[in-house]
Order: structure tokens, then sequence, then C-alpha cells
């Protein structure tokens, strides 16, 4: 484990406030795409991705060895089912996995487009699974948004999103904030009570700025973190869109959070090794790990996934 420091700025009456996180570099494993970071309340376990290196990766919260899953396909996205194990969203389809058999089953097999696969992925607070896919050339041609229910029905509810992240809701389940990476800019949309979405409206953009919002994770307050691939950062958002904090982090490519521990007051941090030169990679080696940090609030608690 390493220790690393994180400065964090926030508007307090006008002024910026800086204090200093520790932020821990948990597990260096080098990822070529860390992603779907996920916690099992079941399993005590802190699960994500290396979609490019073909893994299911864990770490235990109270310690042990770290472990993974060679997986036959690239998944990306996970939530937990009240059957145990967890549904994976993959680029053959909905999977069932069971890390601690093993074992991988077909739940919804899907075929999508040559050079598409699955991206970003969270459960809402009603207990439906929603995912994204991108197209794997930096999101050329646009990809889509899924909505899996209890019933595993599926459907497509968006299509004009490039490189679909966060895909998360607020704590009243009322919104969803969808980021489109490739257009710098956060989204939210209205959810009805069947999972309708309204529609979208500007939630927040990094145009201009450096890096572009990626995976997110919304606490229990009601705020959006959201890890900013390019910029180096993870960026607390309130719910009007305003930026509430900024934790700076070690390495350049953070792509996505998780609120974890059995208190939800962890928040943990994926990232990215993909596209980095060597020389990028000498001045940030720990790319591509896993990180975590107590950032003082707790996260939302997510129901599992019932199907």
């Amino acid at each position: 484990m390493v220790e690393v420091e994180a400065a964090t700025r926030g508007a307090v009456e006008g002024r910026n406030q800086v204090t200093t996180i520790g932020l821990r570099a948990i597990y260096q494993g080098g990822d070529i795409l860390g992603e779907g970071p996920l916690w099992s309340p079941a399993d005590r376990r802190l699960y994500w991705f290396d979609i490019q290196g073909r893994k299911l990766r864990w770490v235990h919260h109270d310690g042990g060895s770290p472990g993974h899953l060679d997986l036959p396909m690239r998944a990306s996205a996970a939530a937990t089912r009240t059957s145990g194990g967890l549904i994976l969203a993959t680029e053959l389809g909905l999977y069932a996995c069971d890390p601690l058999a093993g074992s991988l089953a077909p739940l919804v097999p899907m075929t999508f487009p040559e050079g598409f696969r699955t991206n970003d992925g969270k459960i809402d607070v009603r207990g439906r699974f929603w995912w994204s896919t991108m197209d794997d050339d930096h999101g050329a041609r646009p990809g889509g948004l899924f909505r899996t229910d209890p019933d595993l029905s599926t459907r497509q509810v968006l299509d004009d999103l490039h490189i679909a992240n966060t895909v998360s809701c607020s704590p009243d389940g009322a919104t969803l904030y969808v980021a489109d990476s490739r257009r710098a800019t956060l989204y939210a949309h209205d959810i009805s009570a069947d999972g309708q979405l309204g529609p979208r409206r500007v939630f927040a953009q990094t145009q201009g700025g450096p890096g572009v919002p990626d995976g997110s994770a919304v606490d229990a307050q009601g705020f959006l973190w959201n890890a900013q691939w390019g910029a180096a950062r993870i960026v607390r958002y309130a719910p009007d869109g305003s930026i509430d904090r900024v934790v700076a982090a070690p390495v350049a490519q953070p792509s996505s959070c998780a609120f974890g521990g059995p208190d939800l007051a962890t928040l943990y941090v994926t990232s990215a090794r993909q596209g980095l030169s060597p020389a990028d990679l000498a001045a940030q080696p720990l790319a591509g790990s896993l990180f975590a940090f107590e950032p003082g609030v707790t996260g939302l608690p997510l129901p599992a996934f019932a199907g």
C-alpha cells in the first residue's frame, strides 16, 4: 500500500478551502483500463475490471490477498445480485458471475455492432441495472444506454451518446446522471417511476479545461463524485451542478469511483495506463492502480439486482 498526498479544494463562503487527503494506492496492478468499481456488502470486497486485460479484480476491505478472475470476454460494469454473485455487462451481453466459484453463465446474450463493447453501468435505487456501450474507436460512432429490469427485460433507452459514462442516480431515484466523455459533458435526465427518461439537460461541463468526465458515484447527500480522465482529479459536484470540491490524483487517468466499506465511508478510484507513453508511465508509476480515501461523507446505499 502506497500513501500519496492529494489536495482538496472546495468553495467555502466564496473562498477556496485547501486541505489534505491521504489517497492510498491499495492495489498496484498496472491495469490497462481499470473501470467499474463495485462494493459487495455480502463479500466485503471491492470489485473492479481491467477491461482490456479481461480481468475481474477484487480486494478485501479488511485486508488479505487481492484476487482476480480471468474472463473470456471484455467486461466493464457490474451489480451485486440478491441470489448471490454479480451481474456483468460484457461485450457478449449480460452474464451471471460467481467470483467465489469462478463461474460465468449467460443471462441476456446480445450482439453489438462490430467494434463495440460495454463501458459503464450501475444499479439505481429501484433495482434497475443501467449500462452503456461504446465504439472502441474513441467513440467515433455513437453507442447507447440500456436498462435491464429485474425480470431481465432489456431495452436501449438512449442512442445519441459517444462515450457514455457516469450512469448514476440521485438518492431519491428521480434523476439519472450520464456523461458523454467525447462531448466533455455531464447530463441529467428525469426518471419516471417506470424507468422512462425525460429530455437531457446539461448538468456540468469540462469543455476548454483539462480532461473529460468519466465514471461517477453519488454520495448520501446527493452530491456527484466524478473521476476526470486526463485531468488527474476527482470532482465533487453539488446537485445544482456547481463544483463543491476537487481532489487531485497522482495519475492522469482516474476512470471511475465507488463508495465502499461496511459504512460506505471509503471512496475507491480506478485508473488506467491505456494510451500513456513510456515517459508518461515513468512520471506516474502508479497509473493503473486502485486508490482509496475517506472523503468525510458516506456513499449512497444501492440495492442488489433481483434478476
